[in-house]
């Protein structure tokens, strides 16, 4: 008769397999009464669902249940992602705060285009305000602002050339005419605005407006100026003088001694270009002397 290995009590702990269950129970197997005669109190059950998001460790009989949450998928990406974005934020604000801060892109240079009327030196010294400062700094209306003592310049506008080059374009105004005053010669525009002094008359090829500074306020200064502003410049250039007795009777002398009855300041387009046509003309027989445009559908030469 085999010997048969006894049977070893029951722990009292469910199988392995019981944590299969949708609940899982513990209670102690001390009585409660047994408890209370120690002066302990009484051990409450211990539940725990299976569908919640748990992970129970066994940690022995004395030591309880220890229960661990892990963090939800979509909140690790959200911290994650706010995170990330933080981060190339900052990178962001530290590349514009250097870009606009450093001394590395500090103005050294100055490159000035455009002007004619008045000398690169002075422009140069009324901008060195600018130099030292960087080139993201510096907007079109801070140069307007340190050039608007200067009567030729109309607008300007300013380009950054790096690491340390600003450009800066000014746009003159254009004079049209000149006026004599106190043995100098005035360039003015068509508005009567001074632009520039010269001492010879020779040297600026424009037409003179008789009356010294005073002609700018004459009834027929407008008149004369509109003219000439409708003018190209190649024929503007060819101009010697320029006078009216009337708003309606501008004339024009050339260099060759011809002269040019213009009439009023009206349809100073149509006129501009019928001049420009009887200007190429060949020498005539008799020679003209006098271009009657001041009805430019019916030009007259006499």
């Amino acid at each position: 008769m085999s010997s048969r290995a006894p049977r070893r009590p029951n722990s009292g702990r469910p199988p392995a397999s019981s944590f299969a269950s949708d609940t899982i129970s513990a209670q102690k197997s001390v009585p409660e009464a047994a408890a209370e005669h120690r002066g302990e109190a009484p051990q409450e059950a211990i539940t725990a669902r299976k569908d919640a998001p748990v992970a129970l460790m066994d940690r022995g009989e004395d030591s309880g249940t220890v229960v661990a949450f892990p963090e939800p998928q979509a909140r690790r990406r959200r911290r994650w992602w706010l995170i990330g974005t933080s981060a190339v934020i900052l990178a962001i604000a530290g590349l514009l705060a250097y870009l606009v801060f450093s001394p590395a892109l500090a103005v050294r240079n100055l490159d000035i285009q455009g002007n004619g009327l008045v000398p690169t030196e002075r422009v140069s010294a009324a901008l060195a305000p600018l130099v030292g400062r960087s080139l993201t700094q510096i907007s079109d209306d801070d140069v307007r602002a340190l050039l608007a003592d200067f009567p030729p310049v109309q607008d300007v506008s300013v380009a950054a050339s790096p690491p340390s080059t600003l450009n800066v374009t000014i746009v003159e105004r254009v004079p049209v005419a000149i006026l004599e005053s106190g043995g100098k010669f005035l360039l003015i525009d068509s508005e009567g605005r001074e632009l520039a002094t010269v001492a010879e008359r020779e040297s600026v090829a424009l037409p003179l407006i008789d009356g010294g500074e005073n002609a700018v306020n004459s009834d027929v200064f407008s008149s004369i100026t509109a003219v000439l502003a409708s003018l190209p410049a190649d024929i503007l250039e060819r101009l010697v003088h320029a006078s009216a007795n009337s708003i309606d009777s501008v004339e024009l002398k050339l260099t060759d001694g011809k002269t040019i009855f213009w009439g009023s300041a009206e349809e100073n387009a149509a006129k501009a270009r019928v001049l420009a046509a009887l200007l190429t003309l060949g020498e005539q027989d008799p020679p003209v002397s006098v271009y009657d445009i001041s009805t430019p559908s019916r030009p007259v030469t006499r």
